[in-house]
């Protein structure tokens, strides 16, 4: 008994780390969007990835795997592809969050499996299932009616805002790096591999917005610019990366990327905690097809 019960307690655990994952990405879509317009996000972003390759770096450190860290420097451009990739993704995502409600530039998110799909597709040539495709479409008619507030005339005349048209390119961008990792991973551990993509992430960024870096006032920001820093490094970094590949080891890949779509619903949460106004009750429908096309992707 205790064996057969086995993998369907792996597969619970797994579940319950994604379920976590979309909670902690979530929150930096609702602290990002109350300090986006207090720090420049080159400047943010370049802080939160040293901080974050520093934790990942002390991890590996105690597992005593700098030896591999060091052999896995084969082919240093490989980490410059994906952290130019990962450093578009996320100073987009902070530079959109200046004018982008947090629930619209989440439900933008919610657009990066369908754009995964098709990169896969064309970089690794994997072919996605009838149902899965089904609930990648009802996901992506959610995010479009959250993203244009429920406004059909909006929708007809692709009215978009400025903060989620600059945040879509990032999504594309980490759309693109979520297969480039499989084609350029050389059997490197994964976390070796994270840590060398994110140490050159922060790099590529401090290079980009030295300016910003030099001119932002470190001293007089508001404690909530640090809890934010400090969140999206650790938490929203860190913490997720190890989630992923914890769930990924137990779940088909098409039920980890499910999860994506519970990201606006954790962030009407975060932003009823921190005590903001919620969006329209129309827009909810959009929401609800997201948690729609979970429903889809998760059944067996």
């Amino acid at each position: 008994m205790t064996a057969l019960a086995q993998p369907g307690a792996e597969a619970r655990r797994g579940h319950l780390a994604m379920l976590a994952f979309s909670a902690l990405i979530a929150g930096s879509f609702s602290l990002g969007g109350q300090v986006a317009n207090e720090i420049a996000p080159a400047a943010l972003n370049a802080l939160r990835f040293a901080l974050s390759a520093a934790v990942v770096g002390v991890v590996i450190a105690l597992r005593g795997g700098w030896g591999e860290a060091g052999r896995a420097l084969r082919a240093p451009w490989r980490y410059a592809m994906l952290g130019g990739l990962f450093g578009v993704y996320f100073v987009t995502m902070f530079e959109g969050l200046k004018t982008a409600p947090p629930v619209s530039a989440a439900a933008v998110f919610t657009l990066t499996p369908i754009m995964s799909g098709i990169f896969g597709y064309l970089l690794l040539r994997q072919v996605m299932g009838g149902r899965i495709v089904l609930a990648l479409a009802l996901g992506a008619a959610g995010a479009l009616w959250v993203i244009f507030r429920a406004d059909l005339s909006a929708l007809v005349a692709f009215e978009i805002g400025r903060g989620e048209a600059i945040f879509f390119w990032g999504c594309m961008a980490h759309a693109f790096y979520t297969p480039l990792v499989r084609v350029l991973n050389r059997g490197e551990p994964i976390l070796v591999f994270t840590f060398w993509t994110l140490t050159t992430t922060t790099v590529i960024i401090g290079v980009y917005g030295w300016s910003d870096i030099v001119a932002t006032d470190w001293a007089g920001l508001r404690p909530l610019v640090w809890v934010t820093m400090v969140y999206t490094a650790v938490a929203a970094s860190s913490m997720t990366v190890f989630l992923v590949q914890f769930a990924t080891m137990r779940l088909p890949s098409s039920k980890v990327m499910a999860y994506t779509y519970l990201t606006p619903s954790w962030v009407l949460g975060w932003e009823l905690a921190l005590g903001q106004p919620l969006p329209p009750v129309l827009v909810l429908g959009g929401i609800a097809l997201t948690i729609a096309a979970l429903a889809l992707l998760l059944k067996d």
